[in-house]
């Protein structure tokens, strides 16, 4: 994002088990250290004075009482706030985030509640996530880019599973209706990580035709594509 990069702020632990995350040693093993409101402050700070982009808050969820109050007491970062997420998100949390956060990063994981449920652990997810998504758009109704760089609206992620191209597809059209508000990143970069192996659909990487499968079509779609 831009020359100074994304300042990412990683949370340790997630609300979703996902048996194949790539950063599994924060977000499941809750690798970290504890640190307090001011602390917050003072790591967005010091990536605002060495020139990030913004200020990237990456698995959140959990933390959002706590990085409010953070805001609320030392002031929120002059650059944007990216929410990164799972995309597994309550309505009522959003809605306390309005004028907090300019760019809104949920993944869409899943087209099926049954691949959630075994490879996430929640088995509600595609209605939790269409219903989050719409709430992140009414809030960031349109994509603002200055100079190459994303200053407001939400860019939605979907990481291709290997066997699962059928799910993929079913994201593009639940993702059909936000076309012309979102961007979308189709993401091939999909590795055997953590419990990835336990599962053997899983235990490979991602074909090259599975990705070109469901590039081409989100083209087709007219989805606004990033990289």
């Amino acid at each position: 994002m831009g020359r100074g990069g994304s300042g990412t702020i990683f949370f340790t632990g997630c609300n979703l088990k996902c048996v194949f995350c790539q950063n599994y040693e924060i977000s499941q093993l809750l690798y970290g250290r504890e640190i307090t409101l001011e602390d917050l402050r003072s790591i967005a700070r010091s990536l605002e004075i060495n020139g990030a982009e913004n200020v990237n808050l990456v698995t959140p969820t959990h933390q959002v009482a706590f990085i409010l109050e953070s805001f609320s007491r030392y002031g929120k970062p002059d650059i944007p706030v990216v929410y990164n997420c799972g995309g597994y998100e309550k309505v009522e949390t959003l809605k306390l985030l309005e004028n907090v956060v300019d760019i809104y990063m949920p993944d869409f994981k899943y087209g099926y509640d049954d691949l959630a449920k075994r490879f996430s652990g929640c088995g509600d997810y595609v209605e939790r996530a269409l219903e989050a998504l719409e709430e992140m758009v009414n809030q960031q109704p349109a994509v603002v880019i200055e100079n190459g760089v994303m200053k407001k609206g939400v860019l939605v992620r979907h990481l291709i599973l290997p066997g699962y191209v059928d799910s993929s597809l079913k994201v593009l059209e639940l993702l059909q209706p936000y076309r012309d508000s979102i961007l979308l990143n189709v993401m091939d970069q999909y590795r055997p990580q953590y419990r990835a192996r336990e599962f053997g659909e899983l235990s490979h990487p991602l074909k090259v035709e599975e990705f070109r499968t469901v590039l081409i079509k989100a083209k087709e779609m007219g989805f606004v594509l990033v990289r």
